[in-house]
Formats: C-alpha cells, structure tokens, sequence
C-alpha cells in the first residue's frame, strides 16, 4: 500500500482543492487545513509532509518545515527554440522596456509581484510596475493574436499523468503529441515533475504557453487521481 505524506493545504479551499482532498483522503492519505499556517506544529516536523497551496502559502511552509519544493526554471521559456513557442519571447529588466516594444505580454520572473497581461502603452506598465527596482526580471513576449484552446499537462518523469482543456476547444490528441515531442527533447531541464500549460491557434499550431509548479498549480480539469503522484513528488523532504 502506498505510505502518503501528510498533505498541508490551505484552510478556505475550492472545488480542485476538494477534489485533491477527496482523493487523497481515499487512498489512505492524512490532510491537514491550516489557517494559522506561519505557526509551526512540532508534530509536522517528525513525519514526511506535501505542500499543496499558493505561493505564499507553500513557500512559508517550506521554510518552516524544511522542505524543497520542486519549480520549473522561471526563465526557461526564453531560451526555448521558436518552434516550441511561436511567438519571441525575452528575459529583460524593468528598465529596459522601451516604446517601442508596446503592444506587448509581459509577465514578472517572480511571480505575483505585478499581474501579468498584455499592455498596450509604456505608460500603462510603468503605473503597474511603480515602486519595483530598474533590474527586476521580466519576460516580454509578442502577442499571439488569437488563442483558440488552452490545456494544462501534469508530467512526471517524463510521462504526461494527464492533459485537459480548460480553454477553448482544439484536436487534445494531437496536443499531446506536441507536447511528448517538447519533454522527449527537453528531460535536463524540466524538474522531475512539472505542470506545462499549452496554447492552440489556427495558423501555427500548438505551442508551449508557460511553466508552473506541481504544488502550486491548480487542476484545471486535469483528474486528481491520476495527478496526485505529482503533488507529492513537488515536496521533497530532506530527512526522509
């Protein structure tokens, strides 16, 4: 029978949260809600634990109970071959956005400081970015003129767990095509599980959207049972 850690996860939770929790709790799993969760429980620290929540949450308990939380390269996506993402993307620095640029998606290398989208104007990104240093990473990317389908893909070791829509409708079969050829050609540097978000348009096919961590990700209409092996690996607890 398979031991599982205990699952820490956030105390006002969702319908995916649900879904974990059922899953977990019928395979034998224990689940702690926590509210008060910058308050360490010395019962924790004597037994294997998952993180499964947002990044605040996830990375103060990390911290607390001295755990590695697995998380894709933030900038990987820069450096992909244009077949893989169809669109120029660039590692820059805040600074070193000029007019020229706009229109433009940009999104921040640390997540959450500022909320991703596509600006139109310089003006309107400086007013979002106020109060940030000059050499805070950002990725610019051009814009995809129109997306017809989004799918989340949960992969470990390699093999994709599962894959779903959560936007849009395209061919998913031939998605996970593209996205088995992507992992075969880049195993070295993807962690040992991963979530991959991929994008559909008519006219050039599927591409890699973006990267996000298995403890942080949310279901997206992929199937918890089949995904849950990659929420546990997404912790790696240093004393067992």
């Amino acid at each position: 029978m398979k031991i599982f850690p205990i699952l820490l996860i956030p105390e006002k939770t969702d319908n995916e949260f649900e879904q974990i929790f059922a899953t977990w709790t019928d395979s034998g799993g224990t689940i702690r809600r926590l509210g008060k969760y910058w308050v360490k429980d010395e019962v924790l620290t004597k037994q294997p634990i998952a993180i499964y929540g947002n990044q605040t949450f996830a990375l103060v308990l990390a911290q607390i109970y001295n755990v590695d939380l697995l998380s894709p390269d933030d900038t990987l996506i820069a450096r992909l071959e244009n077949k893989w993402i169809r669109r120029h993307i660039e590692l820059k620095q805040v600074g070193q956005v000029v007019e020229n640029d706009f229109p433009v998606f940009i999104k921040p290398v640390v997540p959450k400081i500022f909320t991703a989208g596509i600006f139109q104007t310089i003006s309107d990104f400086r007013q979002i970015t106020t109060g940030l240093p000059d050499n805070e990473e950002i990725l610019v990317s051009s814009v995809v003129d129109e997306i017809q389908a989004e799918a989340r893909a949960f992969i470990m070791d390699g093999v994709i767990k599962d894959i779903a829509l959560y936007e849009g409708a395209a061919d998913l079969t031939a998605g996970r095509a593209f996205l088995r050829d992507f992992i075969n050609s880049h195993k070295t540097l993807l962690p040992n599980v991963v979530v991959v978000d991929i994008a559909f348009n008519e006219s050039i096919g599927w591409f890699v959207l973006e990267f996000n961590a298995c403890w942080g990700a949310g279901l997206n209409n992929c199937n918890a049972g089949k995904v849950i092996d990659c929420i546990i690996e997404a912790t790696v607890n240093k004393n067992s």
